[in-house]
C-alpha cells in the first residue's frame, strides 16, 4: 500500500492541474465573449441592424455563465462562449454592411441631385455663366502666391473625423465643376489637411481621404480624373495654432490649388 500511495497522489495532482487549466481556458473564453457582447449591445447601429444576432449572443453567453458554476462543464462553457462571441462578430459585420449600403444610397441621391442642378445651370448663357463662376471662384480663393490660385474648403464640409462630404459642400463643389468645365486646360491639385488631434498616421490617412472624397465627387460630375491630383499632408502646414478649437477648425481643411490657364501647376509641397 505504501508503494501505490505516491502514484495515486501524483495522479490526483495531475487531475487537479488539468481541471485548473480547463477552468482558466473557460474563464478566458467567458471574458472574451462578454467583452464582445458588451460592445455590440452598447452600439445602437448594431442593435438596429442585427437585433436577432445580438439576442442570440446574449442567450449563449448567459448559458455559458450558468454552466460555469458546475464542475466538469468546461467544454460546454467554452462551446457556448464561442457561440456567443461568433454571434457578436456576425452582428457587428451586419451593422457595417448596413451602414455601407446606407452611405452608398445617400451618395447616389446626392449625385443625382447635383447632376440635375448642373443640367439646369447649363441653360444659362455660357458667357454670362463663365464670368459669374470665375467671380465666385475668385471670391472663394484665399491665396494668390507662388503656389497659384488656392481655394480653401473649410472643416464645415465634413463631419468630425469623417471623410464623407456633407450636403453643404454641394454648392461649392458645383461651382468648381462649372469652372473646370469652362476652363478645360486648367488642372487642379486637391490637398487635405487636419489639426494635430490624433496620431500622425491617422491624420495623414484622414487628410488624403477627405481630398479624395472631393476628387471623387468631381469625377462623378464629369471632370476627367487626369485633371486632378490628390495629396494628403495630415497635420503639417497649419495655418493657425492648434491650442484652441478655433485654430484647430482652421487647420482642418481641403485646399484646391489651380493651375494657370495653360495647365501649368505648381509643384506639391
Amino acid at each position: 500500500m505504501n508503494r501505490t500511495t505516491p502514484i495515486a497522489a501524483l495522479a490526483l495532482l495531475a487531475l487537479v492541474g488539468l481541471q485548473g487549466c480547463a477552468s482558466q481556458r473557460s474563464e478566458s473564453a467567458l471574458e472574451d465573449a462578454s467583452a464582445a457582447f458588451q460592445k455590440v449591445k452598447d452600439d445602437s447601429n448594431v442593435l438596429r441592424s442585427a437585433p436577432r444576432d445580438v439576442i442570440r449572443a446574449g442567450e449563449s453567453l448567459a448559458k455559458a455563465e450558468r454552466l460555469s458554476s458546475y464542475i466538469g462543464t468546461g467544454a460546454d462553457v467554452r462551446h457556448y462562449a464561442y457561440l456567443s462571441q461568433r454571434y457578436s462578430e456576425i452582428a457587428a459585420e451586419h451593422a457595417k454592411l448596413s451602414l455601407n449600403q446606407e452611405r452608398i444610397a445617400k451618395l447616389d441621391l446626392e449625385r443625382q441631385r447635383l447632376q440635375l442642378a448642373l443640367r439646369e445651370a447649363k441653360l444659362a448663357s455660357v458667357q454670362q455663366q463663365g464670368k459669374w463662376v470665375e467671380a465666385q471662384i475668385s471670391a472663394l480663393a484665399s491665396e494668390q502666391s507662388e503656389r497659384g490660385l488656392v481655394m480653401t474648403l473649410g472643416d464645415v464640409l465634413f463631419d468630425t473625423g469623417r471623410a464623407d462630404l456633407k450636403n453643404s459642400a454641394s454648392r461649392t463643389v458645383l461651382k468648381l465643376v462649372q469652372f473646370l468645365q469652362l476652363n478645360p486646360r486648367r488642372v487642379i491639385r486637391i490637398e487635405g489637411y487636419t489639426d494635430s488631434t490624433g496620431t500622425p498616421e491617422d491624420n495623414l490617412k484622414l487628410s488624403r481621404d477627405r481630398a479624395q472624397a472631393v476628387a471623387d465627387m468631381l469625377v462623378d460630375l464629369g471632370i476627367d480624373e487626369k485633371r486632378i491630383q490628390v495629396e494628403g499632408y495630415g497635420d503639417q502646414y497649419p495655418i493657425d495654432v492648434n491650442a484652441s478649437e478655433r485654430g484647430r477648425a482652421q487647420n482642418r481643411r481641403v485646399e484646391i490649388v489651380f493651375s494657370d490657364d495653360k495647365g501649368k501647376l505648381a509643384a506639391p509641397r
